[in-house]
């Protein structure tokens, strides 16, 4: 049996790689994309809307699951966002913000490793998207920006191939990641406003140290993105 040989050896110096995971190599060259394209005027406008959706979103579950009362959330065009609520722990919330945003880019980096599912995954993104906007969305501007969301969530499933889907969705994870390391930072340079503002007056926690943590949560989230590629690789 002549051509099993080419098959085992290559087997042998290929590492198999687990559902949707790319390669190391793969992984920092779609890292750096994702670096490049958050820097990029105009084109990173909707993915910062993105990182700042789900910052709001996680505010606003938070309220919800510390017993509070989500009255609506408003996005701006820079990628600001206020989520406005009443009752439930300020503690809780206020640290849900940034913590959330970087959860939710590992969580879709996680989807994108389901190749099978990862139609299923783009639609359940646009559905929340969509889900979030009817229940706490009220002005047109951030109905508008959810709009944009949900078209640049829904729109790839007109692809065809799956291995796109899973890289576009792999660098739409790394980026809501990237954009969370980078947003508290801006927290450092404001006076009297933000969310670590509001933590370090609840806590007596000077600000700075919020700002911290919320930076080695981001940088928590990246590096156990690249442990799954790394171990998966290893095997």
């Amino acid at each position: 049996m002549p051509d099993s040989a080419p098959v085992s050896s290559q087997s042998r110096l290929t590492p198999r790689l687990t559902g949707g995971l790319p390669s190391r190599g793969l992984f920092i060259i779609e890292l750096m994309l994702a670096l490049i394209l958050t820097r990029i005027p105009y084109l990173s406008v909707p993915f910062k809307w993105l990182e700042s959706y789900f910052h709001e979103l996680s505010h606003g579950i938070a309220t919800v699951l510390s017993g509070g009362i989500v009255s609506h959330i408003q996005l701006f065009p820079n990628g600001a966002g206020f989520c406005f609520s009443q009752g439930g722990s300020p503690l809780v919330i206020g640290f849900a913000g940034y913590f959330g945003a970087a959860c939710w880019g590992y969580l879709i980096y996680l989807l994108a490793t389901w190749p099978k599912g990862i139609r299923l995954s783009f639609a359940f993104l646009g559905g929340l998207v969509v889900l979030s906007g009817l229940l706490w969305g009220r002005d047109l501007l951030t109905l508008a920006i959810l709009a944009v969301l949900t078209i640049v969530l829904l729109l790839p499933l007109k692809l065809s191939k799956n291995k796109i889907l899973t890289q576009f969705l792999r660098i739409i994870g790394l980026m809501i990641m990237l954009n969370a390391l980078a947003s508290p930072t801006v927290l450092l340079g404001l006076e009297g406003q933000g969310d670590a503002v509001l933590l370090a007056e609840r806590s007596w926690i000077p600000a700075w140290i919020w700002v911290a943590i919320w930076l080695f949560c981001s940088i928590c989230a990246l590096f156990m993105a690249w442990r799954r590629v790394d171990s998966a690789t290893s095997r």
